[in-house]
């Protein structure tokens, strides 16, 4: 009883720390984003620095891009989303349900991508959006991050998908379901958990990301949230307020996402990787 007891404090005492050393990067930049001037560094611990000032947010949603960035990111991984969602779903059951010609090589190459960081493949699509014209554009970055998503998500829905029973559809045929009906009125409801995961990878594969967007958008009306965070430094000084202040704005909608899909989020990545 006394080593269980022992245990359990040492367990409780391990995940104290381990929060406390999380949070502490988090109240770090709130501390910055409060202090007056660009200080980064301060020999004071107190959270709430002396004269805590407001002045970054301010100037940040007033003197600055910081909406126009808010609308091109929100945009952007909205529709990486939405299509990573309807081409994930309909390409993983595809590779679950049906027999054909490369099944196993498709299968083979979607898995291979994923060996490779999107950074290698950012040459060749470079070239590629150059010769359709759609380098600086919407589309073009939406093509690049929906590409790079993809691979990921289609083997999560492919796996998920094999977790079903097919005799449901069957059930579902037999009473007059066309395939199509089967599909997106039994399966893609029991399909749930994945089509978050998928959701959630494509969202933050666009939400997050820097390199392809810094090589892709020139113009800074259609800069995205990392670009125009990266603005705020500069060869001789960085505006650290600035910084620190969008840095824990931007967070707060992957916090909400996460706190939000949760109870997804576990069943939807455990089911999915036990099949392939």
């Amino acid at each position: 009883m006394k080593e269980n007891k022992l245990v359990n404090f040492f367990i409780y005492l391990f995940l104290i720390v381990f929060t406390l050393g999380t949070l502490y990067p988090v109240v770090n930049i709130l501390s910055i984003s409060l202090r007056p001037g660009d200080k980064l560094l301060s020999t004071s611990l107190e959270i709430i620095p002396d004269n805590a000032t407001f002045k970054s947010y301010i100037e940040l949603f007033t003197g600055r891009d910081f909406l126009l960035w808010v609308w091109n990111s929100t945009f952007i991984s909205l529709v990486v989303t939405f299509t990573g969602v309807v081409l994930a779903s309909t390409a993983g059951y595809a590779l679950s349900r049906f027999k054909f010609v490369g099944k196993q090589l498709s299968m083979t190459g979607i898995i291979t991508t994923q060996m490779f960081p999107a950074t290698m493949l950012l040459l060749p699509m470079y070239i590629m959006l150059i010769e359709l014209g759609l380098l600086n554009s919407y589309l073009g970055i939406i093509i690049i991050y929906t590409s790079t998503a993809l691979p990921f998500c289609v083997w999560q829905m492919k796996g998920y998908y094999d977790t079903i029973p097919f005799s449901l559809e069957e059930a579902a045929r037999i009473d007059g379901c066309s395939r199509f009906q089967a599909f997106y009125k039994i399966i893609l409801p029991l399909a749930a958990p994945a089509l978050v995961i998928t959701a959630l990878f494509s969202f933050m594969a666009a939400w997050s990301e820097y390199i392809v967007a810094a090589q892709i958008l020139q113009d800074t009306k259609l800069y995205t949230l990392p670009l125009g965070l990266k603005s705020f430094q500069s060869n001789l000084t960085t505006e650290w307020g600035l910084y620190a202040a969008a840095s824990l704005i931007v967070s707060i909608p992957v916090v909400v996402l996460f706190t939000v899909l949760s109870k997804w989020l576990v069943s939807g990545l455990t089911l999915g990787s036990v099949k392939g």
